[in-house]
């Protein structure tokens, strides 16, 4: 009957430091952590070693229920398959756990919740770029090129250089040198 954690971030420049230390905080003998594993992939690694480790009277815990599932569905869809496996769920931040009925329907509703919050979070991001647009600001990685460099990167071509050669001269990658000589025909 040990408890057992599972941690995710979802970009390698996170840090899943402050999941891990809460979870070995409440007494998780194990940690399992996705790092740079975007919730939304089907294929996490860890997640896949840790439901394989469960024993019967084990408990899973984890720091928030975004860490665990995508959506609703998923999150309820996962933490069947735990119970299926004879074991119980805890959320630390939601304070659920899956050992009563109470925790169960609880569980239901949070994670809804979760939803709803993740849903708006996109539906706001969509609104404010959209405006944005509207003002003449574009999201995104500022343009690495001026229009010198892409007269530079056209008249090189021209002169038989290969995209290697461009890309060195301008510091770019070749797939950006690509990208120049297209907005170039």
């Amino acid at each position: 009957m040990a408890r057992i954690g599972y941690a995710r971030v979802s970009t390698t420049d996170q840090d899943a430091a402050l999941q891990t230390s809460a979870l070995e905080a409440a007494g998780c003998t194990r940690v399992f952590t996705d790092d740079g594993v975007s919730g939304t992939k089907a294929e996490r690694p860890q997640l896949t070693a840790m439901l394989d480790h469960l024993r019967e009277g084990d408990t899973v815990v984890i720091w928030k229920f975004d860490r665990l599932g995508r959506n609703t569905k998923n999150l309820l869809d996962l933490i069947e398959t735990i119970e299926a496996k004879g074991c119980m769920f805890e959320s630390l931040t939601e304070r659920i756990d899956t050992a009563g009925p109470m925790g169960k329907a609880m569980l239901t509703i949070m994670s809804a919740f979760a939803q709803l919050e993740r849903d708006q979070i996109v539906e706001r991001t969509r609104a404010g770029l959209a405006e944005a647009a509207k003002n003449g600001h574009h999201g995104g990685r500022p343009r690495k090129a001026n229009q010198l460099d892409l007269f530079d990167a056209r008249k090189w071509k021209a002169e038989g250089k290969g995209v290697d050669y461009i890309a060195k001269r301008l510091q770019v990658s070749r797939a950006t040198v690509y990208r120049y000589l297209a907005t170039a025909e």
